[in-house]
């Protein structure tokens, strides 16, 4: 299960049926979880912890420094969850003091070519990165989110459950949960319908999603369109979720459609 090219840390823990291809190497400090996959020419350093079931293919790097000049080589850690795939030339940097320490990416993501993930993100679980997306420090990415081909998410910012970015955006402002957001710079084109309906929630769910959206994103003043909305539809469960998404981070820019801008 192991190539004989490939260098392994003594002081590494590599659990049972655990497959590692040749020419890969493997830190002191790295742990990696039963059934598992290193292709080859896999690069895995720094404390990183792997689970279950994850493929890595080839020139894939994990855990090298943090790409941010106030790292001073402070201990950090990047945790993986299981049934990940990393395609080929993946990057994926550990955390720094400033945001924990910690890069967390959970269950069930792809990512693809020339992915990018940066110190101190966050990344939930069923995620879809496709080729060549840079994500900055400090990001967060809800659970079932697609980003398309050649996107850059800039540092600190935060796209939301089921939400889709398209590719070749520069994301700038953060993406609401349901949220279509496109455009060289982002802008919030409308929901993700077709992921809403992927994800089965139900046809009166998705209207009252749409309904909201209407009445929310009609100008600039969204916050003060959420505090006029009814009760009954501030209590729906796929609003709420918006609504807490929105309030939980006052500081950072939404993404709003282009002429309510």
């Amino acid at each position: 299960m192991i190539h004989p090219t490939a260098i392994i840390d003594k002081k590494s823990k590599i659990s049972e049926n655990v497959e590692i291809g040749p020419y890969c190497v493997i830190g002191p400090d790295v742990e990696i979880d039963s059934n598992s996959k290193l292709h080859s020419h896999v690069s895995i350093r720094g404390n990183t912890k792997i689970g279950k079931k994850n493929e890595i293919f080839p020139f894939v790097s994990i855990g090298t420094p943090p790409q941010d000049l106030k790292y001073k080589g402070e201990k950090n850690t990047i945790i993986i969850g299981d049934n990940n795939k990393f395609r080929e030339y993946v990057n994926i940097n550990p955390g720094t003091t400033q945001g924990g320490t910690i890069t967390k990416l959970g269950n069930n993501n792809l990512l693809m070519v020339y992915c990018h993930v940066a110190h101190d993100c966050k990344l939930g679980n069923n995620i879809v990165l496709a080729n060549n997306v840079q994500v900055g420090g400090h990001v967060t990415i809800d659970d079932y989110a697609i980003v398309g081909g050649s996107c850059a998410i800039h540092q600190f910012s935060r796209i939301g459950q089921l939400a889709m970015v398209g590719g070749m955006t520069g994301v700038l402002s953060d993406v609401i949960p349901f949220g279509l957001s496109l455009g060289n710079r982002n802008n919030l084109v409308g929901l993700n319908l077709i992921g809403l309906r992927r994800a089965k929630i139900s046809n009166e769910n998705i209207k009252l999603l749409q309904k909201f959206y209407n009445k929310v994103f009609c100008d600039q003043n969204f916050r003060s369109n959420i505090e006029n909305l009814n009760s009954d539809m501030k209590e729906n469960r796929y609003v709420t979720i918006i609504i807490d998404f929105i309030n939980s981070d006052k500081k950072r820019p939404i993404s709003l459609p282009e002429n309510t801008k």
